[in-house]
């Protein structure tokens, strides 16, 4: 059953347009990525499902709700948690103070306690962390917290934006096998990622982006090496440069 459906979507920043006639589907417990490189329109595909960037044209829907006039934050409240690749999460406060930030739309304070503990048990390194300031954490502590205070508001679809961007290699393979967990936990996953080894091992589904459109959908395991050549790694000339995108 569809969760998410973007349909022939055209948004970018002010006046530009950076993505165009965008067609993307996420299932219920799929884990879908979206490839491409650098400038190809990853983030900012992300973000408009966020409401963070302008649409030009198209629709954005979460189960039967129509998200394209919603603002951000009656986004988060239907069930949609968002990672960005940067800044997210508050270096100043604690490790507790983030996850209790993560259910700040959630009135029952009692049930968000027990929630902080079985996030505990997911990400167990940052319960010993959990009265240090986000700031002293590692980058893959960082980004393990960014995703534990996105699930405290018990989203059905978390939204990732290059996850293992910048981690070193045993930190990326912690971080892939605590996202399946996640999925495993019913929880639908959208991210965007240049890693393509690990956006194989970890999606059901994947698309890839370039110069701001979709070249390519289909499941995972239908892509060969010499596919992604032709359509990821070959074509990084034609790609657009734009400094929203990561």
């Amino acid at each position: 059953m569809s969760l998410l459906k973007i349909i022939s979507l055209t948004a970018g920043y002010g006046k530009n347009i950076v993505i165009t006639n965008i067609f993307v589907n996420v299932n219920e417990g799929e884990i879908v990525a979206i490839l491409g490189p650098n400038g190809s329109g990853k983030s900012t595909l992300l973000k408009s499902v966020m409401g963070i960037t302008k649409v030009f044209s198209g629709k954005i829907f979460f189960k039967d709700v129509d998200l394209t006039p919603l603002s951000v934050d009656r986004r988060a409240r239907v069930g949609i948690g968002y990672v960005p690749q940067l800044d997210n999460v508050f270096t100043e406060l604690s490790v507790e103070e983030n996850l209790e930030m993560g259910a700040y739309t959630r009135p029952k304070r009692e049930e968000v306690r027990l929630d902080i503990e079985d996030i505990y048990s997911l990400f167990p390194s940052l319960r010993g962390k959990r009265k240090r300031k986000a700031k002293t954490l590692s980058g893959g502590e960082r980004q393990m917290l960014a995703i534990a205070r996105a699930l405290m508001a018990k989203p059905k679809l978390l939204i990732l934006d290059e996850p293992t961007s910048s981690l070193a290699p045993n930190m990326v393979s912690t971080l892939v096998s605590k996202i399946k967990e996640v999925n495993s936990r019913g929880v639908s996953v959208l991210m965007a990622e240049q890693n393509v080894k690990v956006a194989l091992e970890i999606a059901d589904r994947v698309y890839i982006m370039r110069s701001g459109r979709v070249i390519f959908e289909g499941p995972s395991n239908s892509l060969t090496g010499a596919m992604i050549g032709d359509l990821f790694l070959t074509k990084r000339a034609t790609q657009r440069t734009d400094p929203e995108e990561g």
